[in-house]
């Protein structure tokens, strides 16, 4: 926040109560934000946050409200333009960019609206695109087509679109979802730039550690009720997790010496050019083997090749003892091979369809009656049976997956790969975007999986997750496996230096 002078509020929220068909989305709320702060808005998926966020944006209309100011100001009724011009801005985790446009042109879109072509001074947009991303301490190729740029890059194009407005409150949805711990790094040190300019940001993210790197304060919602705003400084991971869950949530090495069980899996000097290049790998029966490494290290280019989706150059790979080389996907999930994808919403679900729908694409052939066609009944009895297994949280199964929660849309994800009977499960970063309780859940269905003897590979970019929930931990680097853990006897701290040091 800024230094000297008496602390000015940003953002003032009093008994604030939001409901939907009589259910209350928020229930007496209090939040504020102070000018030049970084401040944590925490809590599980459907606590109310999202809500929260649209209320001060103009999307929704509060049912009751006894203070509302923004900037010292009396705000009565406000759409999200006029929440814009008052210097409000979100970043939301789909960025909502335009990926066929320049870096300069989605950074200077909103003043571009409803202007001819004719009427665009595209030297001028790009002078203050310059200036946007100056300001941020960093240089992009304003020409690029944003499609090119990785995911970072495009994170810092949405704040400096957000600066371009006048922004003095951003809120920030999940801005280190899908990076990687340098990415997040540099991400957190602009953070930290915004703050000292005196912008006020709302920082939202499941990653605990950031949470508490980054942000002064935290406030935590819990089922739509407020649960206090606490000091960052003295606070845990444990603790803070417990404020938005209710339950103490324990992070304890769980690996075991699986080295006596029949492999499952095997590669031998697998290489597929410009990805990877001589892997060898072991996973067993009842195994859970970590893959951790940077972004660019090859983790999920050789997941692909485990699962037929790209042809290795040399090297072979055996499945339960035998020849293992799939000519494509259908034929190594008929080996017995299944992939949680690191993209759920892309790749892993099928957002406009039901949950049921989304529980059974994997194994429709064997729910075909006597006539050919898919038995209506056997569709509901397999989705319903899996989700009193994986304990996931839906209201009805045909009920579209883009109404459940993160966390319970990748339960049914894991489900759907389950139901084909795999003998190896890739969980490639398979908490991305999920929150912490819906995280612990998704490792004790993996844990119980594996104690069932399902061979496991887990992909993930966090130490953390790696070291708690793997029996053991390789690092894979620049294409190469480069080196092991045994998480009984390797700290958070070693890790972290051979990974990111």
């Amino acid at each position: 926040m800024l230094d000297g002078g008496p602390e000015r509020h940003a953002l003032r929220l009093k008994g604030v109560t939001k409901m939907f068909g009589g259910v209350k989305a928020l229930d007496n709320v209090d939040f504020e934000v102070l000018e030049g702060e970084v401040h944590c808005l925490a809590g599980e998926n459907g606590c109310g946050k999202s809500t929260l966020i649209k209320i001060v944006t103009g999307v929704y209309t509060p049912e009751i409200a006894e203070q509302f100011e923004l900037f010292g100001a009396k705000v009565e009724g406000m759409t999200p333009v006029q929440a814009r011009n008052r210097g409000v801005s979100v970043i939301w985790q789909d960025l909502a960019l335009f990926p066929n446009m320049t870096v300069a042109e989605n950074i200077a879109f909103d003043e571009m609206v409803g202007l001819r072509p004719k009427g665009v001074d595209y030297r001028g947009m790009k002078e203050r695109a310059r200036a946007a991303l100056a300001r941020l301490g960093v240089t992009l190729d304003l020409d690029a087509r944003l499609e090119t740029q990785p995911i970072a890059q495009r994170q810092v194009v949405a704040i400096a679109r957000a600066l371009m407005n006048e922004a003095r409150l951003i809120f920030m949805d999940e801005p280190t979802a899908s990076l990687t711990q340098s990415e997040t790094d540099k991400l957190l040190d602009i953070v930290r730039r915004l703050s000292a300019d005196g912008v006020a940001i709302v920082f939202v993210s499941h990653r605990l550690a950031e949470v508490l790197e980054i942000a002064k304060r935290v406030t935590v919602v819990r089922d739509g009720h407020l649960i206090g705003v606490y000091p960052t400084e003295g606070m845990t991971q444990a603790r803070l997790g417990e404020l938005m869950t209710g339950h103490l949530l324990e992070n304890t090495v769980g690996a075991r010496d699986m080295s006596a069980a029949p492999v499952v899996f095997e590669a031998r000097g697998l290489t597929v050019p410009g990805q990877f290049e001589n892997v060898d790998l072991k996973i067993r029966a009842g195994e859970i083997v970590g893959l951790i490494g940077l972004l660019g290290a090859g983790r999920t280019e050789l997941a692909h090749a485990m699962m037929g989706m790209s042809r290795p150059a040399t090297g072979s790979m055996t499945l339960l003892g035998q020849p293992y080389a799939p000519a494509s996907i259908r034929a190594a999930i008929d080996a017995g091979m299944a992939y949680v994808s690191e993209d759920r919403l892309q790749l892993g679900l099928h957002q406009k369809q039901s949950i049921e729908d989304n529980g059974a694409i994997a194994v429709l052939d064997t729910l075909l009656d006597r006539f050919g066609l898919i038995s209506p009944t056997e569709k509901r009895d397999l989705i319903v049976g899996w989700v009193k297994k994986l304990g996931i949280k839906i209201g009805a199964p045909e009920n579209a997956i883009s109404t459940l929660s993160g966390g319970n849309q990748q339960k049914v994800v894991i489900a759907k790969w389950l139901a084909t009977g795999p003998r190896l499960l890739i969980l490639d970063s398979p908490t991305v975007g999920v929150d912490v309780g819906a995280r612990a859940g998704i490792f004790r269905i993996a844990r119980d999986l594996a104690e069932q003897g399902l061979a496991i590979l887990l992909i993930t970019d966090e130490v953390t997750e790696a070291l708690y929930n793997s029996d053991r931990v390789l690092h894979m680097a620049q294409g190469r496996i480069v080196g092991a853990f045994d998480p009984r006897t390797t700290s958070v701290h070693a890790m972290e230096e051979a990974i990111y040091g």
